[in-house]
């Protein structure tokens, strides 16, 4: 309502305003939006792994100790759903016939139709079962509100409940690592710890996971990722510190540094 509101008035301005008026609201516009977004395309965390690994997932679900969290942070890790489309995940997106889940991309509005790990469909197939009359009640929805302190008028559960959740496993776990602080533009904000793991890094990590299965298959992990453009896909795929140092060692191993040093002393 808000949006609309703005969009009203700027519709109105733009019938009377001047082309100089014009020209100047563009350009603040446009200051606003590269000091907003624009410096996140470099990430600070550089070289950091933001996807969990093998062994901090397992460890992470270890101690979810809620079914309805297990499920979701389960589709999350094992077939990359975003957390606001995992959210919304309703029964009629599950083809039970063919084991498929259709889902409505977040990014794209597009629709993509993967197939559910056995294991995991027979884990929702129990969760449904068991839980059917809730399901219903909220329309259908698999992750249905339930004392989430979700005031919106919406029978699924609520985002920013489940990224509180996440945070109090993550700290169970033993894994909320803090790499940096925010930088905020605006002098009324605090700063905030920037963790290295959140809900987005279970994304991460089932895109990092394919793309190994398939021997680093751009084409399949974009695919599987729901991408649009592969370069967004490589964004995801994270190598591990022990595997880029392996691999730089045996690129470029320790007597071929010493024959690189030798000839260039030898131009002095």
């Amino acid at each position: 309502m808000a949006f609309h509101g703005f969009a009203v008035q700027a519709k109105q301005f733009s019938n009377s305003a001047s082309k100089c008026q014009l020209e100047r609201v563009r350009a603040i516009l446009a200051t606003a939006h590269a000091r907003r977004f624009k410096q996140r395309r470099e990430p600070r965390y550089g070289s950091i792994n933001k996807g969990f690994t093998e062994l901090e997932l397992q460890r992470f679900l270890r101690n979810v100790h809620n079914e309805k969290f297990g499920l979701l942070f389960r589709y999350q890790a094992y077939m990359g759903l975003r957390v606001g489309e995992v959210c919304k995940l309703h029964v009629s997106n599950i083809d039970f016939d063919k084991r498929e889940l259709t889902i409505k991309s977040e990014k794209s509005a597009r629709l993509d139709a993967l197939i559910i790990p056995l294991d995991l469909f027979k884990e929702t197939i129990e969760y449904i079962t068991k839980n059917e009359a809730s399901i219903k009640a909220s329309n259908g929805y698999v992750f249905f509100k339930d004392n989430d302190n979700n005031h919106n008028n919406v029978p699924y559960i609520n985002l920013n409940y489940v990224r509180k959740v996440f945070r109090e496993v993550l700290h169970a776990s033993d894994l909320d690592q803090v790499y940096a602080t925010s930088e905020e533009t605006n002098p009324t904000h605090r700063e905030r710890p920037l963790y290295r793991l959140t809900t987005h890094s279970l994304r991460h990590y089932a895109i990092t996971r394919f793309a190994k299965q398939t021997n680093g298959n751009l084409v399949l992990t974009s695919r599987f990722a729901r991408h649009s453009d592969p370069s967004t896909t490589m964004t995801y795929i994270s190598t591990r510190k022990e595997e880029l140092y392996k691999e730089i060692d045996n690129t470029f191993s320790i007597e071929q540094a010493s024959q690189v040093k030798k000839r260039i002393m030898s131009s002095y």
